[in-house]
């Protein structure tokens, strides 16, 4: 849970980060984001009430460790690429990316926290006057007061990365001014020869590219996060079973080591001038209807903690596309077993026709037999084959009948319809009565 004092924010004019950190939340919800389930207030403090982790921040095993494995790393970058993905589809840009933003949960997951001074881009770049963020983790142009856009987080990413290689940050300085000094002086990049053993030449190319003052020359500059996740040193990278945290981290936090005094802010001591300030703002009458959007706690209210984002999830849209593309892949199955079909209807109608042609050259009277026990099953499939095709000219168009010249007087009498046969039909009996007229003549002749 998060404790906010009032008086505190209002003496240090905050109250805008404080209810835009909050209108965030409301609406995020992200399996590598640190989810907000309910907000409230009493007479002194706010509140947010948020997921539990238990595994500590970057910064705490940073400091125990000084730094980390490649295949470590990789996860943990990964994990902050998943996050960042989220909030920039949905137009959000984090502005504090650091290792005490970075927490940990107990299986060894890293989720995103502390929106306090993020902020919603509405026109694809932001200008604003101060510079917001860290020192050594703000990129140039909001040091220098530039415009600016999500490349500012991908600069943060790489002073991460940096620091997870190497044990310490790229620009460092006794204050702001003189890390920006720093940073506008002089280019910094990786070396091969700093690279600890165990780190490949593709994590040098990516912290690198990274850590580029130039927002376009950086990684991530022109097309987003997608260079990120395409860049070789995350090829490997199965993000589907990241994000469904079905791979076991390799670095999994011990239980109940999360956290030390050693490395904590000391306590903040107010003097008495500052305290009478806050008893000033306090007293006003007005002060509660800056944090409206936080309600007054009710104990009735306190198992209703629900999450309902109304933001875009990339994997959710990932998932629709991959549902369609199945059902596209399923349609074009059946269409070509459809054809299939017809075609095995065609090829038996062909041997039907070119037995019916044999039989009516061979012996007319067993043609009428013949016709007799197979036209239902002819008549049956082509209404079958219609049904499917809704075309009548499907069978007479179809190359095999065109590819055997002996069939051809038949393919002009087979036009694909329901009365087809009964014409055969007609012509055989017309043909055998010729027959029987002809051979009576032929007997009164010989009597």
């Amino acid at each position: 849970m998060k404790e906010m004092s009032k008086a505190k924010i209002i003496y240090k004019k905050s109250e805008n980060y404080i209810l835009s950190e909050r209108n965030i939340l409301n609406k995020m919800s992200h399996p590598f984001i640190v989810n907000m389930y309910y907000s409230f207030q009493n007479q002194d403090n706010l509140y947010l009430v948020l997921d539990l982790m238990t595994g500590g921040d970057l910064r705490f095993h940073l400091t125990r460790l000084k730094r980390v494995s490649e295949i470590e790393g990789k996860f943990l970058i990964s994990n902050i690429i998943l996050a960042l993905e989220y909030i920039h589809i949905n137009k959000i840009v984090h502005r504090d990316i650091k290792p005490e933003n970075l927490v940990m949960d107990q299986k060894g997951y890293i989720h995103l926290t502390d929106f306090g001074i993020a902020k919603k881009i509405e026109n694809n770049f932001i200008k604003e006057n101060n510079s917001s963020g860290t020192p050594g983790y703000v990129a140039p142009e909001i040091l220098c007061g530039n415009e600016y856009n999500f490349s500012v987080d991908y600069f943060a990413l790489g002073i991460v990365t940096y620091e997870l290689i190497t044990g310490e940050r790229p620009y460092t300085g006794c204050n702001k001014l003189e890390i920006k000094e720093k940073m506008i002086s002089k280019q910094i990049q990786l070396k091969k020869i700093n690279l600890p053993i165990g780190w490949s030449l593709e994590s040098l190319d990516f912290v690198n590219k990274l850590i580029q003052r130039k927002p376009s020359n950086r990684l991530g500059g022109k097309n987003g996060i997608i260079e990120l996740k395409n860049h070789p040193w995350l090829k490997d990278i199965q993000w589907n079973e990241i994000y469904l945290k079905k791979i076991k981290p390799h670095f999994i936090p011990r239980e109940g080591d999360n956290f030390s005094y050693k490395y904590c802010n000391k306590s903040e001591v107010i003097d008495n001038k500052t305290k009478e300030l806050y008893n000033i703002i306090m007293n006003k009458e007005n002060y509660n209807e800056i944090f409206i959007d936080y309600k007054y706690f009710n104990i009735e209210d306190k198992y209703s903690f629900n999450i309902k984002s109304t933001f875009i999830n990339p994997h959710e849209m990932y998932e629709i596309i991959e549902k369609e593309n199945i059902r596209k892949n399923k349609e074009i199955k059946e269409k070509e077993e459809n054809i299939s079909f017809d075609s095995n209807n065609n090829n038996l109608s062909n041997c039907i026709a070119s037995e019916l042609l044999n039989k009516y050259t061979s012996n007319n009277n067993n043609l009428n037999n013949f016709f007799d026990t197979n036209a239902s099953t002819s008549i049956s499939l082509f209404k079958e084959r219609n049904r499917r095709t809704n075309s009548f000219d499907y069978f007479y168009h179809n190359k095999m009948f065109y590819q055997n010249k002996y069939n051809q007087k038949i393919i002009n009498s087979l036009k694909i319809s329901n009365n087809t046969m009964m014409n055969l039909k007609n012509i055989v009996k017309k043909q055998k009565q010729n027959n029987f007229y002809n051979s009576n003549n032929n007997n009164n002749s010989l009597k």
